[in-house]
């Protein structure tokens, strides 16, 4: 059962004592004075819908440590430390002076609690009713997008140490595993004399690549035998971590392998594959981070944080941690679902008579982000994605004429084709002795054009972004964003914790203590019931 506040205050309660020396428009300040009203008991009670067992602590002094603990970096036994020895933390969670913490268990016990059920994200949303109810955001109708990488909480893992480790696994979640790893799985031992009853990598000579790809056939040829040696549909059915852990297994075998020089793939002879998979698994310890490349030159590991922040105050609206890189976690796919699911924005225009204005760099800038915006009637500010013309110095995609009603598409040299059903204009033979040809294509079979489903969006988003005011605005607002980008990153570049699920959680309640703070900094307070801003 939920625990209750006690409404009468110790002798030594902190807040009656020392309060005065709390400072003022501090987030430690607020959560002493409202923090029953911010998260009231009723807020977390379908938490503990039984009335028996013994009492868990008050919903509020939970959530004010969670506030405190995502705005500080802190782990959970150095949350529990602050708030036994640290005043600041005492008086905004009600506690007295000598008053002990709680069990850092509590923390992961709530936490599991809020994931699971139907409101995981309700600390961030009470935060995001205070600042509906203050009216921080109303008639503000810009929104501007960006998105940062997060390291992950764990070492990345090459192929070698996977395959060990995962195959290790197997024996651990899938009943009777162990035993077939001891009889089927016994190419790594016969090769290196380590079995996988020992973790980390065999002794081998590493500097000799003959004998990596020796090692690498036999560790692949152990998993492949392990599989064929399960009952992998019976497993996948009951679910659990048992089929996790085949599954993983699975796609670790073959995702950074291909056959060895010479072999089709039968002999059972691997190699490591010269190029990395798309989505590649870069961890068994957490299988959901990724690589990331912020520039050719810097690369990281782990998961991508995008934001929805109203640019004049700061405030971030929408937020979501997803994987690095892989399918649906693009810039724009994610932040086009963010931005209309954004529920401070109003479809009323502002006192201007100016519509929603989405801003964000040319990573935003797809088509099917435009299309998006478009069917909301929305602007979009978004810096357009740059040309790539087929000859260096040559002719664009918007050096052609696109007729969209007529279907054609028209060269530089007037020359027209039909675009086909699969959205494509070859120009073949015309090309042959076009004085232009040099300027267009270097192609033998001359110039072939895939046509973007959205092409007529994105020519018209490109010519429309060479206006004075459309640069003017963009790069009046858009910058904005790094500053909140800056407050998120700041002191908490790095995830607590392992998986999409707990991070996620973890970046809302970030998110929700930095927009207190923000909150406060404009000058946040309750009059007679109601949040306002001074």
């Amino acid at each position: 059962m939920q625990g209750e506040a006690d409404r009468q205050r110790e002798l030594l309660d902190v807040e009656s004592v020392a309060g005065h020396l709390l400072e003022p428009g501090s987030v430690f300040a607020l959560l002493a004075e409202h923090r029953d009203r911010l998260f009231p008991g009723e807020l977390f009670a379908d938490l503990f819908p039984s009335r028996r067992g013994r009492p868990s602590m008050p919903g509020e002094v939970i959530a004010s440590v969670i506030v405190l603990q995502a705005l500080y970096g802190h782990s959970d036994r150095e949350a529990i430390d602050a708030l036994t020895y640290d005043l600041r933390w005492k008086a905004a969670c009600g506690y007295a002076i000598d008053a002990k913490g709680f069990d850092p268990s509590t923390l992961t016990y709530w936490r599991r609690r809020l994931a699971a059920s139907d409101r995981p994200q309700r600390i961030f949303e009470v935060v995001r009713e205070v600042i509906t109810e203050t009216g921080a955001v109303v008639g503000k109708q810009r929104r501007a997008l960006d998105s940062t990488i997060l390291d992950d909480a764990v070492a990345r893992q090459d192929t070698v140490t996977q395959l060990i480790a995962q195959i290790r696994r197997v024996g651990r979640e899938v009943p009777g595993a162990k035993d077939l790893i001891a009889t089927v799985c016994t190419r790594l031992a016969t090769l290196t004399g380590q079995d996988y009853d020992q973790p980390g990598k065999p002794s081998i000579a590493w500097d000799d690549q003959a004998a990596r790809e020796e090692l690498v056939t036999a560790l692949v040829g152990d998993a492949l035998a392990l599989l064929a040696g399960l009952d992998v549909e019976a497993i996948t059915a009951e679910g659990g971590k048992a089929a996790d852990a085949v599954a993983l297994l699975a796609l670790i075998a073959g995702q950074d392998v291909e056959p060895a020089e010479g072999s089709d793939g039968t002999d059972g002879r691997w190699r490591i594959a010269r190029r990395t998979a798309p989505d590649r698994v870069i961890s068994t310890v957490d299988p959901d981070t990724r690589h990331a490349h912020k520039s050719r030159e810097r690369r990281q590991d782990g998961f991508k944080a995008h934001l929805v922040v109203e640019p004049d105050t700061g405030l971030s609206t929408v937020c979501e941690l997803t994987k690095a890189n892989g399918a649906g976690t693009s810039d724009a796919s994610v932040g086009a679902r963010l931005v209309t699911a954004d529920l401070t924005i109003s479809e009323n225009n502002d006192e201007n008579g100016n519509g929603i204005e989405v801003l964000g760099d040319s990573a935003y800038a797809s088509g099917d982000m435009l299309d998006e915006l478009n069917d909301n009637q929305w602007r979009p500010l978004l810096k357009p994605r740059p040309l790539r013309p087929a000859v260096e110095g040559g002719f664009t995609i918007d050096d052609f004429t696109h007729d969209t009603a007529a279907g054609t598409l028209t060269c530089p040299a007037g020359v027209t084709r039909q675009v086909t059903a699969k959205n494509y204009a070859t120009f073949g033979t015309a090309c042959r002795g076009c004085p232009l040809r040099e300027r267009c294509t270097t192609s033998a079979a001359g110039r072939s054009i895939k046509i973007h489903e959205h092409a007529h969006l994105l020519r018209e988003h490109r010519q429309r972004a060479a206006d004075e005011g459309f640069q003017a605005a963009y790069r009046q607002h858009r910058p904005m964003v790094e500053r909140s980008i800056a407050w998120l990153t700041r002191g908490a570049r790095r995830v607590p914790y392992r998986g999409i699920e707990k991070n996620n959680n973890w970046l809302h309640h970030r998110v929700a203590a930095l927009n207190l703070r923000r909150l406060l900094a404009m000058g946040l307070t309750n009059t007679n019931g109601t949040w306002v801003l001074a």
